[in-house]
This record gives structure tokens, C-alpha cells and sequence, in this order.
């Protein structure tokens, strides 16, 4: 019988938590989430991650971000805390955006957008605006309901349709497995072997 270990969880929106949760589950290891500090994105996590840094002393902290435009996750890393990072602070950074690690599934992504899976590239990481790629993925679906949940409005200044986290989030809770993803994600394959082989000290 595993141990349970203890985590909290920081991440930027609502489909970061569903896909850190999911990515917990997949690590074969009995991870039991407490809290979930989630607010105002990217800008929020910068700001409190030197406490989460303190905090992860007592119990473990997954914290879960975006690379967007920064160059790479180790200088993002540093520049958000240079003091020295508690072994129990699990800092992964998902290049560029989670949506890559979403797209790094194409076989259930292609099934869930019912579109072909070979419009979906191999190298996910390499995707310079991941989001903006499945979005355009999904304005070439069949499915007239979900191009509306996910897809702007034309002329609209949204980024995203009204429903783009709902259906994300029902899409990782439901379908997504990090562990056929992780295959054509190097970011994700490292973020899940952290979670395979964290002890807490």
C-alpha cells in the first residue's frame, strides 16, 4: 500500500487545476489535495510564490504556469524565486501553455472535436501559441455546439468563446490521459516523472 502524500495546488485558471488533478492521479502515486489557491492567473502565482516557497515546508505544493513568451522554464524558475526552491515545492512550468499538454493527446482531442487527428502536430512544445492552435482546431469541428463553446464570435474582441474553459475542463476530466500525452510533450513528460518520484521531505 502507497503512502498518501499531502499537496496543495497553485495554478493560474480552472483548466490548469483540472489538468494538475489529473496529472496527480496518473502519477500512480496517493496524492491527497488540500487546498487549491487559484485567483487572478500568471501574475497572482508570481506574486505569492516566495510564501508558497515558506509553506511547501510543512506540506508539498504543486505549482502550475504557463511559459508563454519567457524563454525557458529555468530562467522563468529563477526569476520568479531566487531564493533556494524547497524540495517540497514542485514548481512545473508548461511549455508554451497547458493547452500544448491538451493537444499532446491528439488521438482523444481529434475524437473530441471530431476532426483528424493528423491536423494535430507531434512536437506540441514547439507550438508558439497553443491555445490560438486549438482554437483553430476547433472552429474545423463537425460539431456546431462546441465550435460555439470554444470558438470567438466573429467580430467579437473575446479570445476564447464563452465556454472554452467548460469544455476543456470536461475534455481533461473526462478523456485527456497524461500518461499517452506526456509521448509527445518533453515539458509534460517532466512534470509527470517529478510527480512519479516525489517523496516529501
Amino acid at each position: 500500500m502507497t503512502h498518501s502524500i499531502p499537496i496543495n495546488l497553485a495554478v493560474e485558471d480552472a483548466l490548469s487545476e483540472a489538468i494538475a488533478r489529473k496529472m496527480l492521479t496518473a502519477s500512480g502515486q496517493n496524492y491527497i489535495v488540500g487546498n487549491c489557491y487559484m485567483k487572478h492567473g500568471k501574475s497572482y502565482l508570481q506574486r505569492l510564490i516566495t510564501g508558497f516557497n515558506n509553506a511547501a515546508k510543512g506540506t508539498p505544493f504543486l505549482v502550475l504556469t504557463d511559459l508563454d513568451s519567457e524563454e525557458c522554464a529555468p530562467l522563468l524558475i529563477r526569476s520568479w524565486l531566487p531564493l533556494p526552491v524547497h524540495p517540497n515545492l514542485l514548481f512545473r512550468v508548461a511549455v508554451r501553455e497547458v493547452e500544448a499538454w491538451i493537444l499532446a493527446d491528439a488521438t482523444a482531442l481529434a475524437e473530441y472535436f471530431s476532426i483528424s487527428p493528423v491536423a494535430i502536430p507531434v512536437g506540441v512544445d514547439d507550438i508558439g501559441d497553443p491555445k490560438k492552435y486549438l482554437i483553430g482546431l476547433a472552429a474545423r469541428s463537425r460539431v456546431r455546439r462546441l465550435r460555439e463553446d470554444i470558438v470567438p464570435k466573429a467580430g467579437s474582441t473575446a479570445k476564447q468563446g464563452a465556454n472554452y474553459n467548460g469544455r476543456l475542463v470536461a475534455f481533461v476530466e473526462n478523456r485527456w490521459e497524461p500518461a499517452k500525452a506526456e509521448a509527445r510533450s518533453p515539458s509534460l513528460h517532466d512534470a509527470l516523472d517529478r510527480l512519479r518520484t516525489f517523496r516529501p521531505t
